[in-house]
């Protein structure tokens, strides 16, 4: 077993809602779950991976809570942003949703020339 393969959330594990789309907790709870990833890959290195990684999460989480019912799925935040005329808006849901896109794509090329058997961090980097 590795990491990944016991990991308590996972995203092949979210079910996608029918006409909704990607539900917000799940989403959220799965990306917690690699926050200690960045920690063994390298506390210095990735401080400001996490850092970032961390603070989008939590923006996202933060306008989840103000209202979970109408919040549910993440395009749901995203649409609602748009609407309010806030998703451009600095420290937006909609760009933290942005740049944790970012992140995670970031991470997965790196693991994956990691994988592909890269040693040199910066190479993967």
């Amino acid at each position: 077993p590795t990491f990944f393969s016991v990991m308590s959330n996972r995203f092949s594990d979210i079910e996608l809602r029918e006409e909704e789309g990607i539900p917000t907790e799940e989403f959220l709870e799965s990306c917690y779950a690699i926050v200690p990833v960045l920690d063994k890959l390298g506390p210095t290195v990735f401080a400001p991976v996490k850092m970032d990684f961390v603070g989008n999460i939590k923006k996202i989480n933060q306008k989840f809570i103000t209202n979970k019912e109408e919040f549910g799925t993440l395009q749901k935040i995203v649409l609602h942003e748009v609407n309010a005329g806030v998703a451009q808006v600095r420290n937006s849901a909609t760009e933290a949703l942005l740049w944790l896109k970012r992140g995670l794509k970031f991470l997965k090329g790196f693991l994956t020339e990691v994988k592909n058997g890269e040693k040199n961090i910066q190479t993967a980097l």
